[in-house]
């Protein structure tokens, strides 16, 4: 039997950090990274022979649970006449036609293989249809790795952002603009400085990625309006949201409908696959047919396609989003009340089958609070809930998730679990 400590000390050797996404180092939380040998459901089992019960689901794309047996016969049937041909093929046709009619704000989309890539399109084609370079996001929402998003909040709403990596240009954070989430005085009053030179303004409708935070009561709204009134483009990055909450968009259930929106994880069903989408006016500037120049040989392989559209048909057919929501409810009702009674400083944030496990008392509601919360007590809860059975994201400024695979039993023992850690 292999342990974690020795895979870990063979993966550092050869690869940087001795893993191929930074969060899985558990820089954030401590301790050994754990390895995975196979999963079903909502159970993992690690190298070292212990079962888990997985609130991470790699990252939400396992809405169905590990190995759902519909999605695995699917993969087989289709690998077995064919994994890629970087050749069109008669499934993503079905796939994109799923997604524009699943999606309300897609006329045109394009599959590719990663959100990172998706969001980077996006911002291509916004540049390219509007001639203007300058980019709003906010502040503690991630859109992936590509340059012009890894920026956070400079020195001054008109200065442009900071970078938050080494090898960036420092002309591309000059080039992306970062206010606050949910705070729509800070952008009014930079779209009135510099509406005139802003392409898009792209944001998580629900974030994910500085754990969980909803959008303030007409928030989506007024982004929308405000990008109308300055001629940019409005974006969700919806690579978590999308599909998560129900068969279609976040957008959908907002009432907002975005030019651009960008999907992934989901409808994957856990194979490297994404989107990008919107109106047709913007979308048919993409090459071949207009001059605005993407491309990815796997794009939209039969492989991953086959998964996606056959958990999209189980998501339809079951519909377990109701299911999910309640058991989301019933945890952050069990934790919630504890930590009010006990005195605890930590607080359940939760939206349908999302949740974070905050170590501060108060809501979260954009950046600045989640910095205030205790990542040292997070890192001893995540340790703590590891040695009970439960795989929690080893961050705290990440989110957890409910899959359709999750029992009632799963949730109830976890949240004991938690006010007992």
């Amino acid at each position: 039997m292999k342990t974690h400590e020795s895979l870990f000390k063979r993966a550092c050797q050869v690869i940087p950090g001795g893993v191929n996404s930074p969060v899985r180092a558990f820089n954030s939380v401590g301790g050994t990274p754990v390895y995975v040998e196979s999963g079903k459901g909502a159970k993992i089992r690690t190298a070292d022979g212990r079962t888990l019960t997985d609130f991470c689901c790699s990252w939400g794309a396992m809405i169905l649970g590990h190995a759902h047996d519909e999605v695995v016969a699917a993969i087989q049937a289709q690998a077995a006449l064919g994994t890629t041909f970087g050749i069109n093929t008669a499934l993503e046709v079905a796939f994109a036609e799923r997604l524009c009619a699943l999606v309300p704000c897609l006329e045109r989309v394009r599959l590719v293989s990663s959100g990172t890539e998706a969001v980077m399109t996006a911002l291509r084609v916004a540049r390219g249809v509007t001639g203007r370079k300058r980019i709003v996001k906010f502040d503690g929402c991630y859109h992936g790795h590509c340059d012009s998003m890894l920026v956070a909040a400079g020195s001054g709403l008109l200065t442009g952002g900071t970078l938050t990596s080494p090898g960036i240009s420092r002309h591309v954070a000059s080039d992306t603009f970062v206010v606050p989430y949910n705070d729509l005085a800070a952008l009014s009053e930079l779209v009135r400085e510099k509406g005139q030179e802003i392409a898009a303004i792209i944001v998580e409708p629900v974030v994910g990625n500085m754990g969980l935070v909803m959008p303030e009561p007409g928030f989506l709204a007024k982004l929308r309006h405000i990008a109308d009134r300055c001629g940019a483009l409005l974006i969700f990055d919806e690579v978590i949201a999308g599909f998560r909450f129900g068969l279609s968009s976040y957008a959908k259930v907002a009432g907002v409908k975005p030019d651009l929106i960008t999907l992934g994880k989901v409808i994957g069903g856990g194979l490297p696959l994404a989107a990008v989408g919107g109106a047709a006016v913007f979308m048919d500037e993409l090459a071949p047919r207009g001059k605005i120049y993407q491309a990815g040989t796997l794009s939209g392989n039969p492989l991953a396609v086959a998964a996606g559209l056959k958990t999209l048909e189980v998501l339809e057919r079951e519909n377990p989003y109701r299911r999910m929501a309640q058991l989301g409810e019933r945890l952050s009702v069990i934790v919630n009340t504890a930590a009010a009674s006990k005195g605890l400083p930590f607080r359940c944030a939760q939206y349908e089958g999302v949740f974070t496990l905050f170590c501060r008392a108060q809501p979260v509601k954009n950046l600045a609070d989640a910095r205030t919360c205790d990542t040292r007590a997070y890192a001893q809860l995540f340790h703590s809930m590891l040695n009970r059975g439960f795989y929690l994201p080893p961050s705290q400024f990440e989110v957890g998730f409910i899959s359709a695979a999750h029992t009632q039993e799963d949730v109830v023992a976890f949240a004991h679990a938690v006010v007992g850690a």
